[in-house]
């Protein structure tokens, strides 16, 4: 895998979780003004890009796990945050918005 390509997927992923962060903190403010329908809307949507995020994360273990070379550099190393966080966001919010449904 090149450093480009590395990159490339690097940028994928911090795509997918900034646009993941984005509609779960909408979710909430949704959930705050009782719009559950909407709330579980973005969530949804929020899932799929952490699972694209999550994909283009897989291509680069794949490669390294077929023997390729990867090397971890700052930006990939900035996706992998961006992606962790998203998540830890992501189940955070998920106990926020099952408190404002009850």
């Amino acid at each position: 895998m090149t450093k480009d390509e590395l990159n490339m997927i690097s940028f994928e992923i911090v795509s997918y979780s900034g646009d993941a962060r984005s509609k779960l903190l909408l979710a909430l403010e949704k959930a705050k003004n009782g719009d559950f329908e909407e709330c579980d809307s973005l969530i949804e949507q929020a899932n799929d890009c952490l699972n694209e995020a999550h994909n283009s994360q897989m291509d680069v273990m794949k490669e390294e796990a077929n023997g390729e070379t990867v090397t971890m550099g700052f930006i990939m190393t900035h996706a992998q945050d961006h992606l962790m966080t998203s998540l830890l966001l992501k189940d955070i919010i998920g106990t926020l918005i099952d408190v404002y449904r009850k």
